[in-house]
């Protein structure tokens, strides 16, 4: 687990996309998936460090918010800019396809 990707909660939530560009991440620890793409947003956080922020929500212990944006599968990405999403991605996904989705926030 990297340093650079933040575990959030409900209500760190507003704070944490408020600003720049933020990737959250709605996962679970029983999701194959979320735990196959943890170390290539690892990697593409260190790589963007200072372009974007990384995040992770676990939706078991955070329901509020993956309610509020109808995150029905995981890992559902959704990548907010100032706030506000701008566009949302629903299963893992080669590291070239995951750095594109985050630089379309830009």
């Amino acid at each position: 687990m990297s340093d650079l990707v933040a575990h959030i909660t409900d209500a760190d939530f507003p704070q944490a996309v408020a600003q720049g560009v933020t990737l959250v991440d709605f996962w679970a620890p029983w999701c194959g998936p979320c735990k196959m793409i943890a170390p290539v947003l690892d990697e593409l956080a260190a790589e963007m460090k200072g372009q974007a922020k990384f995040v992770k929500m676990n939706v078991d212990e955070n329901p509020q918010v993956a309610g509020q944006f109808g995150i029905m599968s995981i890992p559902t990405l959704i990548v907010f800019k100032d706030g506000k999403p701008v566009n949302k991605l629903i299963g893992g996904q080669p590291k070239p396809q995951l750095k594109a989705f985050v630089e379309s926030a830009f």
